[in-house]
């Protein structure tokens, strides 16, 4: 139990996690793979730099813009994650620091934005596909596939985390080997000259900016599954760690290979350029190669995000948050009707436009980001004798540093939003403003049973509290 000025509170390490019976957590290198899945999963995406701003500001980019960015993120991720080791992630630490209310508007806009993106994945799978198989291009045929490829993901995720943790681990696997063969096809025509073409005078710095942050971000979503994972107060910081070289080396490296080997023409670097380079480098027989692991990134990806987002449900059930029914788990102990009401969301976006409505979603979760910064300050600032299993070597003065570019950079891609997706964003969290309270009411009028686990820490730190009555 720590102190600070009379006030006593959890050491929160300490508090046991659920207990999931005789089912087995996630180990280290799974959990690598899940968040290498719910941040990158490949080098798919990241061609649209090189057009941008040219080879040297794109190596420069994903080398420098990790400590701007990912660094900071996975770091608040990994200390706050071992303080509050339970599902619920993100939602928990703004709980504990601001309040249930604005937890729950956590929880709001970062579900939201998880179910929109993960809409995309079947549909960019079968666009892959399609070249291959012209019918997946529309009609009936595309519809029924989006529709049984959602089923049977969503199935993966019904049937347990662990399952979903090594099918992450052989699809990660499997993309990033066409890029390990291809470095080493592409090394007779390398040419180093071509990795410093540079000019400053013709960057499109918001497609740069944008190509940047949406492939270096989402290292928070694993914190949902903490209460999953196997002791998460040294398994997490060590999986963020590795997971980190891991993405940055997953872009680099491709990247390096791609403008060093062959002529410099920025127009031909966008989506899905890195399966012509195969075809020139290697021949056909690479293409398909990445081709099919472009592929199979999206089915990593939607699996990864999928379980954050239904296991965060769940977590907010146990804190009383959501109705008690979100906390019921299936036979394989996994969040049965989170699953079902993420799944639901993922078939109804599936049909609509993405253009405007991926922009909203990036919106929401700058807004999320925001409240996790804040967050962080304030427990540090409020509680800075609680147990933090892993801990950041900087004071409260070098937290709030540390967070301040990264604000920085959340601030300018708000200001880069168009006038409409500003808008569907607001109602978005305007719809979670008001649910709250309605939530409330409903737990007030009885309609529907709310309750908070007996397992978790208390969130409500007391000075009348005693060591013994701190813990539920």
């Amino acid at each position: 139990m720590g102190q600070f000025e009379g006030t006593e509170y959890v050491n929160i390490g300490e508090v046991p996690t659920p207990r999931i019976d005789n089912f087995k957590k996630v180990s280290v290198l799974p959990l690598i793979f899940l968040i290498f899945y719910e941040v990158s999963g490949g080098p798919f995406g990241v061609e649209d730099s090189v057009q941008a701003a040219g080879p040297l500001l794109a190596l420069l980019g994903f080398l420098v813009f990790p400590f701007i960015w990912s660094v900071p993120e996975a770091l608040i991720t990994a200390e706050m994650g071992t303080m509050f080791p339970e599902n619920g992630g993100y939602v928990v630490w703004v709980a504990s620091a601001l309040g249930p209310y604005w937890g729950f508007q956590q929880g709001w806009m970062k579900w939201l934005s998880g179910v929109i993106d993960n809409a995309l994945y079947p549909v960019l799978f079968l666009d892959y596909l399609k070249s291959a198989i012209p019918a997946l291009g529309g009609g009936l045929p595309r519809i029924i596939a989006v529709l049984a490829l959602t089923l049977v993901l969503t199935y993966m995720n019904y049937r347990g985390l662990t399952i979903v943790g090594w099918v992450a681990v052989l699809l990660g696997v499997f993309s990033i080997l066409p890029f390990v063969v291809m470095g080493l096809v592409a090394i007779p025509k390398l040419k180093p000259s071509r990795w410093f073409v540079a000019n400053l005078h013709d960057v499109d710095w918001n497609l740069y900016l944008n190509t940047l942050f949406w492939n270096l971000n989402y290292w928070d979503s694993i914190s949902t599954l903490a209460g999953e994972v196997e002791n998460p107060k040294k398994t997490l910081p060590k999986a963020l760690f590795y997971a980190l070289i891991l993405v940055v080396l997953g872009y680099f490296f491709p990247l390096l290979v791609g403008t060093g080997a062959l002529p410099l023409d920025r127009e031909l670097w966008t989506d899905g350029y890195f399966s012509d380079i195969a075809k020139i480098l290697g021949g056909v027989w690479l293409r398909w190669w990445i081709q099919a692991a472009a592929a199979m990134s999206n089915m990593g990806m939607f699996v990864a995000e999928m379980s954050s987002d239904s296991f965060q449900l769940l977590g907010m059930a146990e804190r009383g948050m959501l109705p008690e029914f979100f906390g019921k788990r299936s036979r394989y102990r996994t969040p049965l009707i989170g699953i079902l009401f993420s799944a639901s969301g993922v078939i109804l976006l599936s049909w609509m436009s993405f253009q405007e409505i991926v922009a909203a979603e990036n919106f929401l979760y700058c807004f999320g980001m925001i409240l996790e910064f804040i967050a962080f300050v304030r427990l540090r600032m409020k509680y800075p004798a609680a147990l933090r299993p892993y801990k950041i070597p900087v004071g409260t003065v070098g937290s709030v540093l540390m967070c301040i570019p990264p604000t920085i950079l959340i601030c300018l891609v708000l200001a880069l939003s168009t006038l409409k997706v500003a808008l569907v964003s607001l109602v978005a969290v305007v719809i979670g403003l008001v649910m709250q309270p309605g939530l409330k009411y409903v737990e007030k009028r009885r309609w529907l049973k709310f309750s908070i686990s007996a397992d978790l820490a208390d969130l409500h730190l007391s000075s009348h509290e005693s060591t013994d009555s701190s813990i539920r």
